[in-house]
C-alpha cells in the first residue's frame, strides 16, 4: 500500500535513486531508515516561512483564554500567526511598558516518526490531572524560552527532554515554522523534528506535568474526519475553533486550540496541501509599538 507520505513527495521520489542524495548542513545528520524519511528531511530543511511584515495578513485560530503556568508551559487559548495579534482590551494603558509590550517567547516540538506502514505520526502529551490550570488537556511538548537557551530549537528540545525524557541525540531538527502569537503576546514557535529510530526512544514522563504520552497520524489534521468546530466571537470578529477527536486503546483525546492550529499548519507544510475544511481565520495587525519592538529584537 502506497503511503500518503509517498504521494506527498512524488516529485522528489521521481528524481531519487536507490540512495537519497546526501543532506548538507552544519550538523551531523542521522541515517534515516527509509528513503521517504530522508526525502522529507531534505524537503523540510528547504522550507522558508512566508514573509511577515507589519502590514502583512496572517492566519489566526482562537479559543477562550490563554496562559503560561508557573513552570512556563504553554497553554494558549488564542493562537494567531506572528505580526497578527490585536491589543487586549485595556492594553493601551500599558503601551509604554516595554516588558509588557514585548512578546514573550516559547517553543513547542512537533516530533514526527514513521509507523510500520510508512505514515507519519506526531507525539503528543496529556497534561497531568493534578495541575491547577488546563489539567488533562492535550499539548505538544514545549514551554517558555529560558535565559540559557540558544534559540527556539534548543527550547523545544530541552522541554521535550524534561517532559517526556526524549534524548536530544535521537531527534533531528529539520525546520522551524512561522511563530504563532497569543492574544496575551506569547510568541510560540513550532519546531519540527524527526525521530528516525522510534524504538530507541524510551519515554520517561515527568508525572508532575505529564499524565500520558501518545501519538496520532499527522495527516488527520488535514481531514474533515473526526473533526468538529465551534464558532465564537472575539472583539466583534467571528472565528472557528477546531477540535479533533482521537481514540486509542479505549482512551479518547481531544486536540484543540493552539495545539490543533499548529498541527494543521505543520501538516499543511509536510504534505504540501491545505486542509479539506475551512479554517476561517481572522486577519489582524500588531499595534505599531509592538512592531517597533520586534524589529529591534
Amino acid at each position: 500500500m502506497r503511503s500518503s507520505l509517498r504521494r506527498c513527495f512524488f516529485f522528489a521520489l521521481s528524481m531519487a535513486s536507490s540512495s537519497p542524495a546526501p543532506l548538507r548542513g552544519p550538523q551531523t545528520l542521522p541515517k534515516y531508515p527509509t528513503a521517504r524519511l530522508a526525502l522529507l528531511a531534505q524537503h523540510l530543511r528547504l522550507y522558508n516561512p512566508p514573509p511577515s511584515s507589519p502590514s502583512s495578513s496572517a492566519t489566526a485560530a482562537a479559543e477562550e483564554d490563554d496562559a503560561v503556568d508557573a513552570r512556563g508551559k504553554v497553554f494558549s487559548q488564542l493562537a494567531v500567526a506572528e505580526s497578527a495579534a490585536p491589543p487586549l482590551p485595556g492594553a493601551a494603558a500599558a503601551a509604554d511598558d516595554a516588558d509588557r509590550s514585548r512578546p514573550r517567547t516559547a517553543a513547542v516540538l512537533v516530533c514526527l516518526f514513521e509507523d510500520a506502514t510508512g505514515d507519519l505520526r506526531v507525539i503528543l502529551t496529556k497534561r497531568s490531572s493534578n495541575l491547577s490550570t488546563h489539567s488533562g488537556e492535550v499539548s505538544l511538548p514545549g514551554g517558555k524560552t529560558e535565559e540559557g537557551d540558544a534559540d527556539e530549537r534548543e527550547t523545544a528540545i530541552r522541554e521535550a527532554k524534561e517532559e517526556i525524557g526524549l534524548d536530544p541525540a535521537l531527534v533531528s531538527v529539520v525546520t522551524v515554522l512561522e511563530p504563532f502569537m497569543s492574544k496575551h503576546l506569547l510568541r510560540v514557535v513550532p519546531v519540527i523534528g524527526l525521530l528516525p529510530d522510534k524504538n530507541a526512544f524510551k519515554p520517561i514522563l515527568n508525572t508532575a506535568e505529564v499524565e500520558e504520552m501518545f501519538d496520532v497520524p499527522l495527516e488527520m489534521f488535514l481531514k474533515d474526519e473526526n473533526r468538529r468546530s465551534e464558532e465564537r466571537e472575539w472583539m466583534g470578529v467571528k472565528f472557528l475553533v477546531h477540535y479533533f477527536d482521537f481514540s486509542s486503546e479505549k482512551k479518547k483525546f481531544v486536540i484543540w486550540g493552539l495545539t490543533a492550529s499548529i498541527l494543521i499548519r505543520a501538516a499543511s507544510v509536510v504534505y504540501q496541501r491545505p486542509p479539506s475544511f475551512p479554517e476561517q481565520y481572522r486577519q489582524f495587525k500588531l499595534p505599531s509599538s509592538l512592531n517597533a519592538n520586534q524589529s529591534t529584537s
